[in-house]
Formats: structure tokens, C-alpha cells, sequence
């Protein structure tokens, strides 16, 4: 048995603007499938994007999130910012194993890594 990872799919409230916000992010295309409920952002490579409207926020931290990697980290991290995420952390595991932790629009964690 072998699984694809397909879509990987946020709550949100704004299903629509939060979609916009990562496509513009990622280099996507929007795909409103259901407006104002389920929304994707498909890419040329790597999963689609989902988000689907959810009547209340998830509290707390983020069980699952999206890693990111490229080869000029600091410059990904400043136009992810500009765009309107924030800056929530960075972490590292040695010289070698470092990433950004950001938030988007609606608090949902995400990493960037890379040179």
C-alpha cells in the first residue's frame, strides 16, 4: 500500500482570504470550489492546499503545520512578512538544522528552513 500526500487542508474562518494569502505566498492558484466554505491552492508541484470554513478557531498550539524549505531563508522569511505573516520563533538543531516559525493572517503556524 502506498499513500500520495494529496491536499493538506487548514480550518479557517475566511476560507477565501486565507487562500489568497497563500497563494500569493507560495507562487499558487486559487481554486474556489465551494466560495466562502472550501477553497484550494493548487501548486505545480508538492500537495494542494485546502481551506475550509470552520464555525469556531482551533485553541492552542497547531497540532499539524506545513514546513517549508529554501535556499535564501532570510529573504523567504522577510517577503512571507511583508505579505503579513509574523515572526513567532526560531528554533535550531545545531549549526546545521535551523528554521523560522511564522504565523499567517489567521495565526496558523508554518516553518521556513534553508541556507
Amino acid at each position: 500500500m502506498s499513500l500520495d500526500v494529496a491536499m493538506i487542508t487548514v480550518d479557517c474562518s475566511d476560507p477565501d482570504a486565507l487562500a489568497g494569502w497563500w497563494a500569493e505566498a507560495v507562487g499558487g492558484e486559487l481554486n474556489a470550489v465551494a466560495p466562502g466554505d472550501f477553497v484550494m491552492v493548487t501548486r505545480q508541484s508538492g500537495p494542494t492546499l485546502g481551506f475550509q470554513k470552520v464555525p469556531d478557531p482551533t485553541p492552542g498550539k497547531n497540532k499539524v503545520h506545513v514546513d517549508f524549505h529554501t535556499s535564501d531563508k532570510e529573504a523567504e522569511v522577510a517577503r512571507l512578512i511583508e505579505l503579513g505573516a509574523r515572526e513567532t520563533g526560531r528554533h535550531s538543531f545545531g549549526p546545521d538544522f535551523d528554521w523560522v516559525v511564522l504565523a499567517d493572517p489567521e495565526g496558523n503556524a508554518f516553518c521556513v528552513a534553508g541556507g
